[in-house]
């Protein structure tokens, strides 16, 4: 028999990292954002449909928790230049997107800066649980 109240250790890990210095409604869109992406790169993250007692189906979520993080702008950078070395699923979130409006000026904004002089205000990782924590090494569970 076996116990499906016991915490389920997981091989990898979802994480977001937000700038410390961004607004509620912002740090809330930004997470929203970036957290979907990761399912369409890594399939295996995302769990099973949903359904209520009345047979009422629902969009199946990620399996796993995604924990939330922030730090300074620094930090942001250096654990974006550590993600990139490492190779994992990444999605980020540029101070650009903020004054767009749409996708496709969402993907231009990004396109029109190089990756070390981007404005990161947030970005998410899955990858090993190992490979995330170095990467986030040094930011702060979210308040």
């Amino acid at each position: 028999m076996t116990d499906d109240s016991a915490p389920v250790r997981f091989d990898t890990k979802i994480a977001v990292l937000l700038r410390d210095d961004l607004q509620t409604w912002q740090r809330l869109n930004v997470t929203a954002f970036l957290v979907s992406g990761l399912g369409t790169r890594a399939p295996e993250v995302i769990g099973e449909p949903y359904a209520d007692a009345d047979g009422t189906g629902y969009l199946p979520m990620f399996r796993q928790p995604v924990l939330v993080f922030a730090g300074s702008k620094e930090l942001l950078t250096t654990a974006h230049t550590r993600a990139v070395g490492r190779g994992v699923t990444m999605a980020v979130f540029t101070s650009d997107l903020f004054a767009t409006g749409h996708d496709e000026a969402n993907r231009a904004a990004v396109r029109a800066v190089k990756r070390d002089a981007m404005d990161l205000v947030g970005l998410a990782v899955h990858g090993p649980r190992n490979a995330v924590d170095k990467i986030l090494k040094g930011a702060s569970m979210h308040s």
